[in-house]
């Protein structure tokens, strides 16, 4: 015992030696924490008064209390518990602020509370101010205090925090009857948080990890630490923020489940209504859903939904927010739901606002912005009326094309060579791209046929049907449904402004939930023909050519050795009809008939790289390669490029740089940023002019390749001038048109998901029946829609005198198709199918068709 005795005396000086040691570093801390705060005189100065009133203090305590009285222990004991509690407290509360030591995690700043912040939805907003798309990680916009109903607020009060308009923050009366009914065993006494105290917890993350100190790992500490600061934090709300503005916060942050994030979404979620004109029993079921978001879902579970309501309609009668007659009467209604969640890329424009979201979020990545978290408010230069008639227009001539395509092909597969022969094992070879075969092999490496079992399994799933525009539920494989696919041609439609830069409508593909791949932009295909006036720009506008309109160069055969690679080849192309007229034709009717061999000629005169040169300065961002053929668009090019860079004709000679997003604002509605577009002098007004003559000539002249749009579709009233020119690629793999007005530029291009899917005939495949109708219907939509305040009529007048001779004499000539034909094994025009499998847009994915 003796030796027990003398180890517990050393054991307990030692602690005895490390508390002094441990309270002098404390009390150096406090010291020098009040010397920061207070300063170093003024510190002194509380210390000398704090000790003098200490020895006041004791010198009382011994007056009064008898040190022989039996009562003097006892009232010592509990004046120490109650000082050393009251310190105890002081000293935890000062540690939790401050995260001393990093062990109890941190908490908001004053900044955080003045200006709390939660994770809000980014709107996309057209020109006219149609919100067109919602990005966010939390489906979640604000809304004000006179914006909320009244029965919400009646509701919230009443079944979660009866006395929020007594208390600061923190309901003492509801703890201690939370005490009482743990200690004796009671259910019935409700919980202790108040709403300031659950919106301090959803507002700052209390919770979380991150919110976490050393001692949040030790369990009973956790608890502990995050309770106190649910309840520092509420205090600070109240002396912060009036009882409305907690309110509105609260009701802002609120999860209501199904990815439903605030009052607003959720009362357009489940009833499709705005929250300030939601009636008495559709408040008490989204206070209701706030307790349990999965168990109270009226979608998942409409019985206890019901209970759950009845609850709180209950709570409302319990404290005087119903009468009795009320309260039943509703309690007896059925829950009415009329809901309509928000996805990203509900309703148009999905494959733009999939553009916008790409701009965005590589602008906020410089600028230190969240597109899905930070609500921004995102102002685009679409015009929502001039988009829907876009993909109306779209929709329409596709499906009509698709027929055509289906009658055309009958039974037969559409995928051939270019000799017209069905190619062996086509889809095969395109299954082994898709994602699903790769990760079949890999779960099968060393046995093929289950692959190919897998890939064979029928299943429901539902696919795009293009005769409706709709779905359709199929039973089929996922080879059925790549086989399905392939048939249905692509196409894609821009329109933009050509003066300003501004987007006025984007079609990417039939169906965006479908075909993610954009033939706006990300596509790039061969131009054919349309690349042609890029030649013709050359001629003219470079002083060394110094050529004009009415200039004339023989029909005639044309070939041409060059060097590629280091080997010698030759090229000789030919018109699509395969005769020449060996007449002499003015550059105006070649570029509008469509020549190949006056435009072949016309690029060996000017030469290839000054062609690639002149179609890099107006826009063609794309590889292109100086090579003889160029002229007649062999080289991949996309639909945003060509739109753009025929800007330049319309405007003056002028590039514009197209624009997705004229503005950013911030969730408050201040502007971050304003967006202008690039401008520069690609040619010279009176180049740009002579072309717009020019292409107007493939309109309006006997014989131009575009002409039928003009007697197909009605956009000739009120004098309206219209340039085209149409493009087919060999094969018809491709068809485009690209179309100039005085307001607008318009492309399209249609075809096969690869290029060897295609029509066999020009006469059905060719741009002016595949792409030109596209552009034609939507022409003729926007012109009938006067609120748009796009009107036909003529280009403006130069303001200058035309130097060069453009109105030349005409004759009739029967409509040429403008295919590109050649006779060569120059790479430009490409064979090699393996090639073109790589080279064009991928795959659909064997997932596009969803299974059920």
């Amino acid at each position: 015992m003796e030796v027990i005795r003398t180890w517990y005396n050393k054991v307990r000086v030692i602690f005895q030696h490390a508390g002094n040691q441990l309270k002098s570093f404390v009390n150096i801390i406090f010291y020098k924490l009040a010397v920061l705060v207070a300063g170093k005189a003024r510190t002194d100065s509380l210390i000398l008064s704090f000790d003098k009133n200490k020895k006041a203090f004791y010198e009382w305590w011994e007056e009064k209390f008898d040190r022989e009285s039996v009562y003097y222990k006892p009232i010592l004991t509990i004046w120490k518990v109650f000082v050393y509690g009251f310190v105890g407290s002081a000293v935890y509360i000062f540690c939790v602020e401050t995260n001393f030591l990093w062990l109890m995690g941190s908490m908001p700043s004053v900044e955080d509370l003045q200006n709390p912040k939660f994770a809000q939805s980014s709107e996309i907003y057209t020109s006219d101010s149609v919100m067109i798309g919602k990005f966010y990680t939390e489906n979640r916009t604000p809304v004000t205090a006179d914006r909320i109903s009244p029965y919400l607020t009646k509701a919230l009060v009443a079944t979660e925090d009866i006395r929020f308009y007594k208390h600061s923050g923190i309901d003492y009366k509801a703890m201690m009857s939370v005490a009482l009914g743990i200690a004796t065993g009671a259910t019935d006494r409700g919980g202790g948080s108040t709403i300031t105290q659950q919106l301090a917890k959803k507002l700052f993350k209390t919770r979380k990890r991150e919110a976490r100190g050393l001692l949040g790992y030790i369990p009973g500490f956790s608890t502990l630490i995050y309770k106190t600061k649910e309840w520092l934090t509420a205090i600070k709300l109240e002396r912060n923020f009036t009882k409305e503005e907690i309110l509105t916060m609260y009701f802002n942050t609120v999860d209501y489940g199904n990815n439903t994030y605030g009052i607003n979404t959720a009362a357009k979620s489940y009833f499709s209504k705005s929250p300030d004109s939601l009636n008495v029993q559709e408040a008490a079921v989204l206070v209701g859903l706030q307790k349990a978001t999965t168990t109270y879902n009226p979608i998942r579970n409409m019985k206890r939904s019901l209970e759950r309501r009845n609850v709180v309609i209950g709570q409302m009668e319990k404290y005087g927010y119903l009468s009795k007659h009320d309260a039943d009467s509703i309690s007896a209604l059925p829950i009415v739901l009329k809901t309509k969640f928000e996805t990203p890329y509900d309703g148009n424009a999905n494959y733009f606002k999939n553009a916008v979201v790409d701009f965005v979020k590589k602008w906020g990545d410089k600028n230190g912005y969240d597109l899905y978290t930070d609500g921004l408010k995102i102002y685009t230069t679409i015009d929502s009326r001039m988009q829907a008639d876009a993909e109306e227009a779209m929709t329409q001539k596709m499906k009509q094309l698709q027929r055509v395509f289906e009658d055309h092909w009958s039974k037969k597969n559409p995928w051939v060579d270019e000799h017209g022969n069905e190619i062996p094992d086509f889809l095969i070879n395109v299954v082994k791209r898709t994602s699903r075969y790769r990760s079949l092999a890999a779960k099968f490496p060393s046995n093929p046929d289950s692959v190919l079992f897998y890939l064979n399994k029928k299943d429901t799933m539902s696919v795009y049907d293009w005769k409706t525009s709709g779905e359709i539920k199929k039973y089929w494989s996922s080879m059925d449904s790549l086989d399905y696919y392939k048939r249905i041609l692509r196409a894609g439609m821009m329109a933009m402004n050509p003066y300003t830069g501004q987007i006025k409508a984007w079609v990417g593909g039939l169906d965006y939930n479908y075909f993610k791949y954009d033939a706006v932009k990300q596509g790039k295909r061969q131009p054919g023909s349309t690349f042609k006036p890029f030649v013709y720009t050359t001629a003219i506008d470079d002083s060394s050519f110094n050529m004009s309109p009415c200039d004339e160069i023989e029909d005639k055969p044309f070939s041409k050795l060059y060097m590629e690679d280091g080997e010698e080849k030759e090229w000789k192309p030919r018109n699509a009809t395969g005769t020449w007229s060996y007449a002499n034709m003015t550059l105006r009717r070649a570029l509008g008939q469509s020549i190949n061999s006056v435009t072949a000629e016309l690029t060996d005169r000017v030469g290839p790289a000054n062609v690639a040169r002149y179609a890099k300065k107006m826009g063609i961002t794309t590889p292109l390669k100086p090579l003889p053929s160029i002229g007649l668009g062999p080289f991949d090019v996309s639909l945003y490029d060509m739109v753009a860079a025929y800007c330049v004709f319309v405007n003056n000679g002028t590039y514009t740089e197209p624009i997705l997003v004229t503005k950013i604002e911030d969730s408050n509605g201040k502007v971050i940023e304003e967006f202008q577009p690039e401008h520069r002098q690609a040619i010279s007004p009176e180049s740009a002019f002579l072309m717009v003559s020019m292409l107007r000539g493939g309109v309006e002249d006997p014989g131009g390749t575009s002409g039928s749009i003009r007697w197909r579709f009605d956009v000739t009233k009120n004098n309206n001038e219209i340039g085209g020119k149409t493009g087919t690629t060999s094969n018809n793999s491709d068809g485009w048109f690209m179309c100039i007005t005085r307001d607008l530029v318009v492309g399209a291009w249609v075809g096969g998901d690869d290029r060897s899917i295609h029509f066999r005939s020009t006469d059905l495949g060719e741009g002016a029946k595949t792409a030109l109708p596209i552009v034609g219907s939507f022409l003729e939509k926007i012109y009938r829609r006067k609120s748009i305040g796009i009107e036909p009529g003529p280009f403006p007048k130069p303001s200058f005198k035309v130097s060069k001779t453009y109105q030349c004499p005409t004759s009739w000539q029967p409509a040429q198709s403008d295919s590109l034909e050649t006779e060569s094994d120059s790479t430009p025009v490409r064979k090699n199918e393996e090639d073109d499998l790589l080279i064009g847009p991928p795959p659909i994915p064997l997932d596009t068709g969803r299974r059920n």
